[in-house]
């Protein structure tokens, strides 16, 4: 593992930082792209891989934070009954525009401004969760707890 963080991923350390919290970014060599990457990397079970999922309103254009349980696939009409609008996927030039980030590496924290935010009920049942911290290579552990507090994020079942 590098002994210093890489731009994207030290962003996100500093914006844990900046919210109060310990929370230790760390770098693998492997890609953690995929969930099931991320799973066989850290040596966690795939259902404990937060995967952030930006989507945007199809009537209003703004994004949708969507952090949902690794192997879940996201309903995009429950969603859509909690948002109150249809929801569309975005291109890669969206995502970035909104959150910094490249998909594959989009954290759940240190995004530019607050996007409203869904957190799949499925996390809710382990005691550490894994996101991604900035890159596809980057990730750190958190409480499910600690991530719908970082993200003022609404639980709900999300498949």
């Amino acid at each position: 593992m590098p002994t210093t963080l890489s731009s994207s991923a030290q962003k996100v350390q500093d914006a844990l930082k900046a919210l109060g919290y310990d929370n230790q970014v760390i770098e693998h060599e492997q890609t953690t792209r995929t969930a099931q990457e991320a799973a066989d990397t850290i040596g966690c079970i795939v259902g404990q891989i937060v995967k952030s999922l930006i989507f945007k309103g199809k009537t209003s254009d703004k994004p949708v934070l969507v952090v949902a349980s690794g192997p879940n696939r996201v309903n995009e009409k429950i969603i859509k009954q909690h948002l109150g609008e249809k929801i569309t996927r975005p291109d890669a030039d969206y995502v970035r525009e909104h959150t910094g980030y490249a998909i594959g590496g989009i954290p759940p924290v240190g995004l530019p401004k607050t996007i409203t935010t869904f957190v799949d009920t499925d996390l809710m049942q382990y005691s550490e969760v894994w996101a991604a911290a900035g890159t596809p290579c980057a990730v750190f552990k958190l409480t499910p707890q600690e991530l719908v507090a970082m993200t003022d994020g609404t639980v709900i079942e999300i498949s």
